[in-house]
């Protein structure tokens, strides 16, 4: 018989990586992987070189396939070559037509965007789901199953997003299921005060960046700071904005950054999942979300099992037709804290 196919939708290297560490429980099915991918308009405005500060287009896009070639994993660019039994992707705020008649798992990647002013226009006047960004994950209500980090998370996107708990599956995420680990590294810098930066410039979301480094500042009340600068920022402005108002900082724009929060002693973020490496870690963390909430939400730690947990998921939605939803998610369900 001819081995089933898997297709993995990628998108950024934290989501690439983690469908890749699922991949690896398939070794006796045909897997193929694609950057993230849109129909339509949206497809149309990408192939015209637009959109580049998304997962569809420039930089994230290249890291992507960069990531993929290096690895030697197989591209069927927006899953066209083959008929697939399963579908794993990371994101649904675009659907794609050409995975809507198939089983689908959709994978927590982090931290959701604030729900701010667009997001509960998309929830209630019906708009398309990209517009709200990370906030509305989990609204496409397509997929078979959606596996979250916890069941902080769970009840998050029953109540916030109106998933339905039927089709919530509890198995802590890969990337974030094992953040004990990076305790040991080689990293040079011990004892400072990290920032992690955000790219909300380049995606158009507002932010106060000159107020966000003076306030960086007065946290770290004369001890070192490091700045480790977001993937998709532009270095270049970023760094003379740090030089000019926090002299003396050491900025990084590569780099582990997990090692990087690891070694600190305290972690200033915005609205990013540096947050819950920090807290798990026990460091103090500053963010513009509530300490307290996030602490609610922290991925459940089970030892860097959840891409085999997830991994089975999937066998047994395409091998045991027979068994239902809700015995896949009382089965796999995590409850090891």
């Amino acid at each position: 018989m001819a081995k089933k196919k898997i297709l993995f939708i990628c998108g950024s290297l934290n989501q690439t990586s983690m469908m890749h560490q699922i991949s690896h429980h398939f070794q006796d099915y045909e897997c193929r992987f694609t950057p993230y991918y849109a129909d339509g308009f949206i497809n149309y405005v990408v192939s015209k070189g637009y959109l580049n500060f998304s997962i569809l287009n420039g930089p994230f896009r290249r890291a992507t396939e960069k990531y993929l070639r290096d690895n030697n994993l197989e591209i069927d660019y927006r899953g066209l070559k083959y008929e697939y039994d399963l579908i794993y992707t990371c994101a649904d705020l675009i659907y794609p037509k050409n995975i809507r008649n198939k089983k689908v798992i959709l994978v927590q990647e982090g931290m959701t965007d604030p729900e701010n002013f667009m997001f509960y226009l998309v929830k209630y006047l019906n708009l398309p789901r990209w517009l709200a960004s990370t906030s509305a994950m989990g609204m496409s209500y397509l997929y078979d199953l959606f596996c979250v980090a916890s069941y902080g998370y769970k009840d998050f996107f029953v109540k916030q997003k109106g998933v339905k708990p039927e089709k919530i599956i509890v198995t802590g995420i890969p990337n974030f299921d094992n953040l004990k680990q990076y305790l040991n590294n080689d990293f040079e810098h011990k004892n400072y005060v990290l920032v992690c930066t955000s790219d909300a410039r380049e995606t158009f979301k507002f932010e106060r960046r000159i107020k966000f480094i003076k306030d960086c500042v007065k946290i770290a009340n004369g001890k070192q700071l490091i700045f480790k600068l977001h993937p998709n920022e532009k270095v270049n402005r970023a760094t003379r904005e740090i030089n000019k108002y926090a002299p003396g900082s050491v900025i990084f724009s590569s780099g582990n950054t997990n090692h990087m929060i690891a070694n600190c002693d305290v972690l200033i973020t915005q609205y990013s999942s540096t947050a819950f490496v920090g807290l798990t870690l026990g460091k103090e963390v500053h963010s513009y979300f509530n300490i307290n909430e996030l602490n609610k939400l922290l991925p459940l730690q089970n030892n860097g099992t959840s891409a085999e947990r997830i991994a089975r998921i999937g066998l047994h939605l395409i091998e045991s037709p027979h068994i239902s939803i809700d015995e896949i998610i009382s089965k796999y369900s995590l409850r090891i804290v």
